[in-house]
């Protein structure tokens, strides 16, 4: 089986800004990633560290998946080559957690019988068979409702909107607090400079025929439908797949500027960076 790549996009939260997202498409694998945003200076050289990680374990996983190697095995590889640059490339060691660049992914590699993902964080995989059965690979439904309801009660309890922006003096103690438990196991795994996530990425089988779409997309885009309920996972989907990728970016910027203080969709930043990419198992 094979991948046809049939859309793609990916958008700045704020064009003004670096994009931290970053993707990769061919036909026997795709995969997309999503920067966490920094929440210091940066110590790497380049626009932003969030994405430095995203753009290069987009590259270097895609680059082991072509030489042969399975999609663990390209993982661990890439890992260990960001472990490896970060510590020859950064100004100083990062004194906290916190100041480590993460990113959260979702690969997706072609099997016999459909694909295999690997992912970290709330991106996701939204597959529509062609008996219209629909299955949705990850957390970030649930994950983006728990970060929705945590930025709410962080905003009431300072008093601001909830889209005030993360780089806030009243919300980075907070925001800091819960990062400096990323890659732990109260915290969660992410794509790092650490080769150990390797071994707690999360991982299925998806058995596809052909014919059927996948949207592998980062949390700025699945938010039409996770966040502001424009789209089910199914419609999201067909309306992929039906309007193209453009015009739902267009509607996600349209969403996010009528409620840009985050008072009705509760969220830290007014927009995210959006990625997704459009696939057709063959």
């Amino acid at each position: 089986m094979s991948f046809e790549i049939l859309d793609t996009l990916s958008l700045p939260g704020d064009p003004a800004k670096a994009n931290e997202d970053a993707f990769a498409a061919e036909t026997s694998a795709a995969v997309v990633f999503d920067g966490a945003t920094r929440l210091s200076d940066n110590l790497m050289p380049g626009p932003s560290d969030a994405a430095w990680i995203a753009n290069f374990g987009a590259r270097r996983l895609m680059a082991h998946l072509r030489d042969g190697a399975g999609p663990r095995d390209a993982l661990r590889r890439a890992l260990a080559e960001a472990e490896k640059s970060y510590a020859g490339l950064r100004r100083r060691p990062p004194q906290e957690t916190y100041e480590i660049p993460f990113a959260s992914m979702m690969l997706a590699v072609v099997t016999t019988d459909g694909f295999e993902a690997l992912w970290f964080g709330d991106c996701a995989a939204l597959v529509l068979h062609p008996g219209q059965a629909i299955d949705i690979v990850g957390e970030a439904f649930d994950k983006r409702a728990g970060e929705a309801r945590s930025a709410k009660l962080l905003a009431d309890a300072k008093g601001l909107a909830p889209a005030a922006g993360l780089s806030r003096a009243e919300y980075l103690p907070h925001i800091r607090a819960g990062r400096n438990r990323t890659n732990s196991d109260g915290g969660g795994w992410q794509f790092s400079p650490d080769v150990r996530a390797a071994e707690h990425v999360s991982a299925k089988t998806v058995h596809a025929e052909a014919g059927a779409l996948v949207l592998l997309c980062t949390d700025g885009f699945l938010a039409l439908a996770s966040d502001y309920g424009a789209y089910d996972a199914k419609g999201l989907i067909e309306a992929a797949r039906g309007k193209g990728l453009a015009e739902l970016g267009r509607e996600l910027r349209a969403l996010e500027a009528e409620d840009a203080l985050g008072l009705r969709f509760p969220r830290l930043k007014t927009s995210d960076d959006a990625t997704a990419v459009l696939l057709r198992v063959a």
